[in-house]
């Protein structure tokens, strides 16, 4: 529809930008220097040791570079050999409203069936209590996603203690959707499952080249997770993707190597570009809370129009010109709010176009 109607388009997730020039530079070097065949089916060991030193770094836990990192074609692919290699015919997965659109599908195409649990307005936390409530002799796993897409939530210590908690002794696994680990904001820190000596046993954990690297299109990802839970999921990965780009992996471990200042300096780029667009569009007549982390941001447009968002999405895409996402389609039985997502991983001036529409209705 923004192609269509040659809308300002901050609906769907991806930058408006180019990734590093010295990325690029170095997936062109690999391109031409010959590394355009079968790399192994589990990653490049190079890559694979470079995500190793990461996780190390950041969340202090020690992976297996051989035994517990796979990097899958996308994070979306990670989703689905997590799903297909953990659940089956009649179990139940626990998964949180809104909830990325992946999840259902991988679920359902397992056998499975997914229990939708709202997250508690107005910021989106997960009450345990009601999920407490909902673990049955069926529920195999739970899919977490933090930093949350599509409203930007956070777990903290306490909510990874209260899962833990909750699985214990339980036939039990995570799935711990985690691709925008570095856009968090305010001074607030990613709690990555890794970090929990508890979780991280049991979990598989899943980021994204192409968030952190701002090359959503080169669909390139990792899933890390312990030995016996890697030996199932290589098992669907092997038969899905088989492996992932070459070059791609060979320029990605040389720029982690040389650059590693990059994926730290990232809550504050886009912690930037968020407070650039709540600054915009705050004379306007939505309402909002500045967002936690992803390069989302919601608004309530409930003091400009009482339609149903997707409704009102549409028309602001057809009549004014600017694209969002209505919360709508992440939702089992969706509430009764006024929201729209935006995404504000775009260049100022981009950024700027959008507000000035906005800031008229």
């Amino acid at each position: 529809m923004a192609l269509d109607h040659n809308a300002i388009n901050l609906s769907q997730g991806y930058p408006d930008f180019e990734c590093p020039e010295r990325l690029r530079a170095l997936v062109a070097k690999h391109l031409y220097d010959g590394k355009n065949q079968y790399p192994p089916m589990a990653g490049i060991p190079l890559l694979r040791q470079e995500i190793a030193n990461k996780v190390k770094r950041h969340y202090q836990f020690d992976a297996d570079a051989e035994t517990e990192i796979t990097v899958t074609s996308g994070a979306t692919e990670a989703i689905f050999d997590a799903a297909q290699a953990s659940v089956g015919q009649g179990d139940e997965v626990i998964v949180f409203d809104p909830a990325y659109d992946s999840y259902e599908p991988a679920i359902s195409l397992a056998g499975a069936r997914a229990v939708h649990l709202s997250l508690e307005l107005p910021d989106y936390h997960i009450d345990w209590n009601r999920v407490e409530d909902a673990i049955t002799e069926k529920t195999r796993l739970v899919i977490i996603n933090t930093p949350n897409n599509p409203c930007g939530s956070l777990l903290d210590r306490n909510d990874m203690d209260e899962l833990a908690t909750l699985i214990r002794d339980r036939d039990i696994l995570v799935l711990s959707d985690e691709v925008y680990e570095h856009m968090v904001y305010d001074g607030q820190r990613h709690e990555s499952v890794l970090r929990h000596p508890e979780l991280s046993q049991k979990c598989f954990a899943i980021f994204s080249f192409g968030k952190t690297y701002h090359a959503t299109g080169w669909k390139i990802a990792y899933c890390i997770s312990s030995k016996s839970l890697t030996e199932e999921f290589r098992k669907v990965h092997q038969f899905v993707t088989f492996t992932t780009s070459s070059f791609v992996q060979y320029g990605i471990a040389e720029f982690m190597s040389e650059c590693p200042e990059h994926a730290e300096e990232l809550p504050l780029f886009y912690e930037k570009k968020r407070d650039t667009f709540c600054e915009l569009v705050s004379d306007s007549r939505f309402t909002f809370a500045p967002s936690r982390g992803t390069y989302f941001q919601l608004l309530d447009y409930s003091e400009i129009s009482d339609k149903p968002d997707t409704e009102f999405a549409n028309e602001l895409t057809r009549e004014k010109g600017v694209a969002a996402i209505p919360l709508a389609p992440f939702y089992e039985q969706p509430p009764d709010t006024r929201i729209l997502r935006f995404c504000f991983c775009k260049d100022d001036s981009t950024l700027e176009q959008a507000a000035e529409i906005l800031r008229s209705l």
